[in-house]
């Protein structure tokens, strides 16, 4: 089972590398995560968003800490089971935080997110729900985990804690692609896929109002930055449970 991950989506540049991307090597894929919390000007995801997606060929898309920063997102995740909300929020939480889909060609997979404690809003126990997740997941499909943290250490104690047991554990949230790819006990692993959005930024934002804040200490409005976007993702590859191939991906579009 070949599976495509795109990282974090930011602003309109990163939906729109992400569009012209799948309509170039979409078709090579059995099954297509994304994570889209922050394309809505990097605070969230509308509902027009989603179905841009959804229309391209993603199957399913993962949130984070943003995922009701957009007023009517609540409602989407109450809609569909392919919008995807961190699973260690508290119970009665709108929304699924993981979820089991059929694969083009045959099969299925879980898909999952966890969301990191250290340096990011408490929630629950983020090894508790994944522990909760496997049990309640299929043996013999692939399970492929969304870790939305800040701290690099804890994604790689959220790794280990998972390898073995999950196909895939991929980092998501901090924006910028690690070159820690490996496959470990079965399980691929990497602590940050990466930011899809102009890389020409801080961390998706404007120049100009981030460094106005960090020298002034003054604040200032941030402002998506615009130009041309690079998509950051993960291609793996399954089989059974187990994970045999993880790759990534750094893709521009050709100059038009």
């Amino acid at each position: 089972m070949r599976v495509l991950f795109i990282g974090d989506i930011f602003s309109i540049p990163g939906l729109k590398a992400t569009l012209a991307f799948l309509a170039e090597v979409g078709e090579g894929y059995d099954f297509v995560v994304a994570n889209g919390e922050n394309i809505a000007g990097g605070f969230g995801i509308a509902r027009k968003h989603f179905e841009q997606l959804r229309r391209a060929g993603v199957d399913a898309v993962t949130l984070g800490n943003h995922s009701f920063d957009q007023a009517e997102t609540a409602s989407l995740l109450e809609e569909t089971p392919r919008l995807l909300r961190p699973a260690n929020y508290p119970v009665g939480t709108p929304g699924l935080g993981f979820a089991s889909y059929a694969v083009a060609g045959g099969g299925r997979i879980t898909v999952a997110q966890v969301m990191g404690r250290v340096f990011m809003d408490p929630q629950d126990d983020p090894f508790v729900a994944a522990d909760r997740i496997l049990e309640q997941a299929p043996e013999d499909e692939p399970v492929l985990f969304d870790i939305h943290a800040e701290a690099t250490s804890e994604k790689k104690i959220l790794g280990y804690h998972l390898s073995g047991r999950a196909s895939a554990v991929i980092g998501t949230h901090t924006h910028v692609q690690t070159a820690d790819e490996t496959l470990f006990r079965g399980t691929a692993y990497i602590t940050d896929v990466g930011m899809t959005g102009v890389q020409a930024s801080s961390v998706g934002m404007n120049f100009a109002e981030v460094h106005y804040r960090f020298t002034t200490k003054r604040p200032r409005r941030y402002r998506p930055a615009d130009g041309e976007a690079t998509v950051c993702a993960v291609a793996l590859e399954f089989s059974g449970r187990k994970a045999v191939a993880i790759e990534r991906i750094q893709w521009r579009s050709a100059p038009g």
